[in-house]
């Protein structure tokens, strides 16, 4: 439990703010590639996915590796847009509004997935069960005056 708590207290910081958004996804795309898509190195502090989907502006397949919270279902998992508390929504986000059929990576296995920006009652049902899931991302909020994004991806039939 204080690990947790100290991971918390960490990850909320200006500095891990500053630092985290070029070294993290640089290791879990590194990692992931060696494991043959069986492990994120940032999953050891919160569950995660390899995000793919379509470059807003380019049309490419961009990979994005993103914390997530599973939602009970087993089915959706919710991604927060808080870039780590830096102004400016993150380019997987963007991607996602302009081409919502994506696919993660999940555990080792590749799921079609649709996305889709919450909004309302809805949105703040699920900020609450985020907050609730992994507090700091209230200090990441509190840092900027636009509003993170919150989407919630659907297991593709």
């Amino acid at each position: 439990m204080i690990g947790v708590r100290l991971v918390q207290k960490v990850s909320s910081t200006r500095a891990f703010a500053k630092v985290a958004p070029h070294v993290i996804p640089a290791l879990d795309r590194a990692v992931h590639r060696l494991t043959r898509g069986r492990f994120l190195l940032s999953t050891q502090m919160l569950p995660g996915v390899l995000l793919t989907s379509i470059g807003a502006r380019s049309g490419l397949p961009r990979r994005t590796p993103l914390a997530c919270m599973p939602e009970p279902d087993g089915k959706s998992w919710l991604l927060v847009g808080s870039n780590f508390g830096r102004p400016g929504h993150p380019a997987w986000t963007h991607n996602l509004l302009a081409h919502p059929d994506a696919s993660i990576s999940w555990k080792g296995h590749d799921i079609p997935v649709t996305a889709r920006l919450l909004a309302g009652e809805e949105r703040a049902a699920a900020w609450r069960a985020v907050l609730a899931f992994w507090p700091p991302y209230a200090a990441y909020q509190g840092r900027v005056t636009r509003q993170i994004r919150l989407f919630r991806l659907t297991q593709a039939p």
